[in-house]
C-alpha cells in the first residue's frame, strides 16, 4: 500500500459531498489502490449534521480510509492536502442579487484561499464545484499566490457530462462513444457546448458527431439550450439542485487529474486563460485540456466558426464581468 493523500471537501454536510465522498473513499477516483485521509469542512451550525456523515463512512467500512476529520476550522482542513474538492459556496437565494451572491462568496473563497496558502502542500489540485465556479475559483487563486494557477480549476465536467448524454440519446449509444466534446468558457447559461469536433463510435465506425446526427439546426439551438438549461430543469422537477450528476462530474474531473486522458482524447476544464483562443488572460475559462502527470495543457489549433466564435466571446465577456464585480468586493 502506498502512502496515505489528504483530501478535503468543503461543504461537507451537503448534498454534493454526500454523493461524492463514498466515491472519494472507495477508490473510483485515485484508484483502487490509493489509501485516503479524508478532512471535511463545513460551517458550524452543520457540524451535528457532518457527524453523521462521519458515522455513514466508518459504517461503510472501507479499507482504504486510513482517517476522517471532521471540523469547522479552514487552518485544519487543508492542512497538508493533496487535492480539494471545494463544493461550499453560499447559494442564491430568493431575492438576492448576483452581486450579493459574489460579495458573500469573495468573504468565504478568501478565507479558504488564504488557508490553502499557509497550509497545503504546493502541489495540491484545487477544483470548484460552488457556484459561482469559475468566479469563485479566480478569488481562491488570489488569495493564495504561493500555490501555482495552474493548481486551480473549476468544474464544467458535468456540462460535457450533459452534453454527452444527450448526443447518446439522440443516437441510442452508450456515451462512451463519444469522444471529444467541449465545454467552453462559463459554468453558467452562456456556456457554449460544441461537438464540432466531437466523434461518436457508431456500429463499430468512428464518425463525426455533426455527420451521425445530420441536423445543424437541432445542434445550433436545442442541443446548447438543453445543456445550458439542464440545472434548471433538474432544480424544477427536483425541487433541489443537481446533486448526484455533479458529484459524479467532481470525481471524473479530479480522476483524470490524477490518471491523464487517454491518446488525442481531451477532457473539459475550467483552468486559468493563458490568452488562448482570443479569451482574456486570467479568466477562469473552460477549455478542452489533455492531462499527463497531473499537468493539463490546452488543446490548441482547432477551427472556430463565427458561430462559435460568437459563442467563446459572449462567455468570455460574462466572466470578465463577474471577476471584475468580484474583484472590487475584494478588501485586502
Amino acid at each position: 500500500m502506498t502512502e496515505p493523500i489528504r483530501v478535503v471537501v468543503t461543504g461537507a454536510a451537503g448534498q454534493i459531498a454526500y454523493s461524492l465522498v463514498y466515491s472519494v473513499c472507495k477508490g473510483d477516483i485515485f484508484g483502487p489502490n490509493q489509501p485516503i485521509v479524508l478532512l471535511l469542512l463545513d460551517i458550524t451550525p452543520m457540524m451535528g449534521v457532518l457527524q453523521g456523515v462521519v458515522m455513514e463512512l466508518q459504517d461503510c467500512a472501507i479499507p482504504l480510509v486510513k482517517d476522517i476529520v471532521a471540523t469547522d476550522d479552514p487552518n485544519v482542513a487543508f492542512k497538508d492536502v493533496d487535492a480539494a474538492f471545494m463544493v461550499g459556496a453560499m447559494p442564491r437565494k430568493d431575492g438576492m442579487e448576483r452581486k450579493d451572491l459574489l460579495k458573500a462568496n469573495v468573504r468565504i473563497f478568501k478565507a479558504q484561499g488564504q488557508a490553502i496558502d499557509k497550509f497545503a502542500k504546493k502541489s495540491v489540485k484545487v477544483i470548484v464545484v460552488g457556484n459561482p465556479a469559475n468566479t469563485n475559483a479566480c478569488i481562491l487563486s488570489k488569495y493564495a499566490p504561493s500555490i501555482p494557477k495552474e493548481n486551480f480549476s473549476c468544474m464544467t465536467r458535468l456540462d460535457q457530462n450533459r452534453a454527452q448524454a444527450q448526443i447518446s440519446l439522440k443516437l441510442g449509444v452508450t456515451s462512451d462513444k463519444i469522444k471529444n466534446v467541449i465545454i467552453w468558457g462559463n459554468h453558467s447559461s452562456t456556456q457554449y457546448p460544441d461537438v464540432a469536433h466531437a466523434t461518436v463510435e457508431i456500429q463499430g465506425k468512428v464518425v463525426p458527431v455533426a455527420d451521425a446526427i445530420k441536423d445543424d439546426n437541432y445542434l445550433k439551438n436545442e442541443f446548447i439550450k438543453t445543456v445550458q438549461q439542464r440545472g434548471a430543469e433538474v432544480i424544477k422537477a427536483r425541487k433541489l439542485s443537481s446533486a448526484m450528476s455533479a458529484a459524479k462530474a467532481a470525481g471524473d474531473h479530479m480522476h483524470d487529474w490524477f490518471a491523464g486522458t487517454q491518446g488525442d482524447n481531451w477532457v473539459s476544464m475550467g483552468v486559468i486563460s493563458d490568452g488562448s483562443y482570443g479569451v482574456k488572460a486570467g479568466l477562469m475559462f473552460s477549455y478542452p485540456v489533455r492531462i499527463k502527470n497531473r499537468n493539463y495543457s490546452i488543446v490548441q489549433g482547432l477551427s472556430l466558426s463565427e458561430f462559435a466564435q460568437q459563442k467563446l466571446d459572449l462567455t468570455a465577456a460574462e466572466l470578465d464581468e463577474e471577476l471584475q464585480a468580484a474583484l472590487a468586493e475584494c478588501a485586502d
